[in-house]
């Protein structure tokens, strides 16, 4: 298992109250549910973090077309899971299939 690290957040106390109900219903811990949201969150914004130019080629015909990498569209999944928070975030497998 990988080291985790201790934080704190601050949730609704409906966001609270429908993370208890899933988890009552799933026997999966809330924590497992919000490093979910948070991976979610993160795919969403990956055009924002470091490391993203590296994956377009470098090359002089490329120069142009480098500045265009962070705004590459975002997979429907990501997109469909950030507008409705109040759900559960969909498993991989699910998420694979829309498009």
């Amino acid at each position: 298992m990988r080291k985790k690290i201790s934080t704190t957040i601050y949730v609704t106390p409906e966001q609270a109250d429908k993370l208890k109900l899933l988890h009552e219903r799933t026997k999966v811990p809330v924590a497992v549910y919000i490093r979910e949201g948070i991976d979610l969150v993160l795919r969403h914004y990956a055009h924002m973090l470091p490391g993203q130019l590296a994956l377009v080629p470098e090359g002089p015909s490329d120069t142009a077309h480098g500045a265009q990498a962070p705004q590459s569209p975002r997979p429907p999944d990501v997109m469909d899971a950030s507008n409705h928070a109040s759900q559960p975030p969909p498993s991989a497998a699910a998420a694979g299939g829309k498009q």
